[in-house]
């Protein structure tokens, strides 16, 4: 995600925005990865909005975040509970929520274990 919306804020500056936009539209799968992981400035809520609210409906999106599910308002809202509401609605709008427990995959691999020890 941090990438993402960082090259969505070049692409402000190159004209190329809407193009941008298009592109992820029409991608099947899209997949935030590090969601939470780096603050959102007021362009860049608006950005991940705008990139949700045209695949919503149409296309999947997958998120993937070390941050809890009920810290996602404070991370999008950065003094615009509105923008979060807006991006929280289209999210969870036919979602399906997984979350995983145990240790991270890192650090079992870091101690020689696989997955399936």
């Amino acid at each position: 995600l941090p990438l993402l919306l960082e090259d969505l804020a070049i692409s402000h500056g190159d004209g190329s925005f809407r193009k941008k936009l298009a592109q992820l539209a029409k991608v099947d799968l899209l997949i935030l990865d590090d969601f939470g992981m780096a603050g959102l400035n007021a362009v860049g809520r608006n950005d991940l909005l705008e990139v949700i609210e045209q695949r919503c409906g149409s296309r999947s999106t997958l998120i993937t975040s070390q941050l809890p599910v009920d810290r996602w308002h404070d991370y999008l809202s950065g003094g615009n509970p509105t923008v979060a509401d807006a991006i929280l609605d289209r999210l969870v709008s036919g979602s399906h929520r997984i979350a995983l427990k145990g240790e991270s995959m890192r650090k079992m691999r870091g101690k020689g274990k696989s997955a399936t020890d």
